[in-house]
């Protein structure tokens, strides 16, 4: 893509997505030590603070999304990030657990601002060139997961466990910044209207059913993040565990900063690159299957893996597989249903993907305790679980090219 046809708005956003993310990121390796040095939390007490973030998330995102269409993408990004930056000073200045689970509470409310940067870029970015400007956003996404962690366990080991809370605030409040400053909104007054009347009832189960795509997408979203929150919640724990176990734990931490390295890199360069390469050839459909075989292969690998070398691999091709598969769920995800309610419809898609993760996270912590390796077995079963739902997608868009070329004849 020439740079000078790229729009400076989704420039914006890109760097509003990778400021968000460093400044979440920065919490990442620190808060479940934070919560047992500082409030002497039990383990399950501390896994269930992110069950209470994805939670949230969860029953947020959709109620965002609608908000979105119905009164502008602009102001519901700004109250949503305003929220984040709460969320982080409350970490940081947090007296007693009761704040500390509030403060993930908010942050989950909150952070469906994603998916209104997401509608945003549907907005602004012609139906051809959506994939590749969801991947922007993700390659920004996965940059500041690159950073973030790093600056977030430098600043905690340097100046105090609480001082990452406060650089995540000030990360968050630039963002407030730039989206005041720098974006103009994409939704009209009289879109805002149109939007209030056709979304009064908001979006509902039969809407959903009524649109069989839409069901393969919410399918395929759920199960593909049933096997990130597998990796996520027991990535660690393997590592020290199984792949290095009699490593000091300076190692492991090592170990571990080598394999989110690369998973981070391997994103920056799926989601910022590889996807513009790939999609004119195999198109968004193609995208998707290529990216279940990927994951399957790299949990496979995983599950198998007894050192840091195998393991960085598999997560490598795991990462790529997240890296193709997200953005063309979006993108396609946009196209299904009418324009006054696509903010809602990347609600859903990421509600789905959190009751994914919230599903595998608790599931995960339970099959680790009776052997390491099943979490990512059972992530092996998920992904072919989730062939079906991918499969028939394909046969649903095939059928539909179909009964275009049909009717246009």
């Amino acid at each position: 893509m020439n740079l000078r046809q790229i729009d400076r708005r989704l420039v914006t956003i890109v760097l509003i997505v990778f400021v968000q993310m460093l400044g979440a990121a920065m919490i990442l390796p620190i808060l479940p030590l934070y919560a047992q040095n500082e409030f002497n939390l039990e383990p399950q007490w501390i896994t269930l603070l992110n069950t209470t973030f994805f939670g949230a998330q969860f029953l947020a995102a959709p109620v965002l999304g609608r908000l979105s269409d119905r009164r502008g993408r602009v102001p519901i990004l700004i109250v949503s990030q305003i929220g984040t930056v709460i969320a982080f000073l409350m970490l940081g200045f947090a007296p007693n657990v009761w704040i500390l689970f509030f403060a993930r509470l908010l942050d989950g409310i909150t952070g469906g601002n994603f998916i209104v940067a997401q509608a945003y870029i549907a907005d602004i970015t012609p139906p051809e060139r959506k994939t590749v400007s969801f991947g922007y956003v993700m390659a920004a996404f996965g940059a500041g997961f690159v950073l973030g962690p790093a600056i977030g366990g430098f600043m905690a080991a340097s100046f105090g466990p609480r001082i990452p809370y406060f650089l995540a605030a000030g990360a968050a409040t630039i963002v407030v910044l730039l989206t005041v400053f720098t974006l103009n909104e994409t939704v009209s007054p009289e879109q805002q209207a149109e939007n209030r009347i056709a979304t009064q009832q908001g979006i509902n189960f039969k809407q959903i059913f009524s649109q069989r795509t839409l069901i393969y997408i919410l399918l395929i979203a759920f199960f593909i993040q049933m096997t990130l929150g597998i990796l996520q919640s027991t990535l660690s724990l393997f590592t020290d565990a199984v792949l290095l176990p009699d490593a000091t734990e300076e190692r492991v931490q090592i170990g571990l900063g080598i394999i989110f390295g690369a998973v981070g890199i391997t994103q920056i360069f799926t989601q910022g690159f590889l996807i513009r390469r790939l999609l004119p050839r195999l198109g968004e459909m193609g995208l998707i299957v290529l990216s279940g075989f990927l994951i399957l292969i790299g949990l496979l690998l995983l599950g198998s893996a007894n050192g840091v070398a195998i393991a960085g691999v598999s997560s490598v091709l795991f990462a790529m597989g997240i890296g193709l598969t997200l953005p063309s769920i979006n993108s396609m995800a946009t196209t299904v249903a009418d324009e006054s309610i696509k903010g809602q419809i990347l609600g859903v898609v990421q509600s789905s993907s959190n009751l994914g993760v919230i599903v595998s996270s608790s599931i995960a912590g339970l099959l680790f305790a009776l052997s390491p390796r099943f979490p990512f077995y059972l992530g092996v079963g998920v992904m072919v679980v989730a062939f079906v739902p991918i499969l028939l997608l394909q046969r649903r868009l095939v059928w539909r090219e179909s009964q275009q070329s049909t009717s246009e004849v």
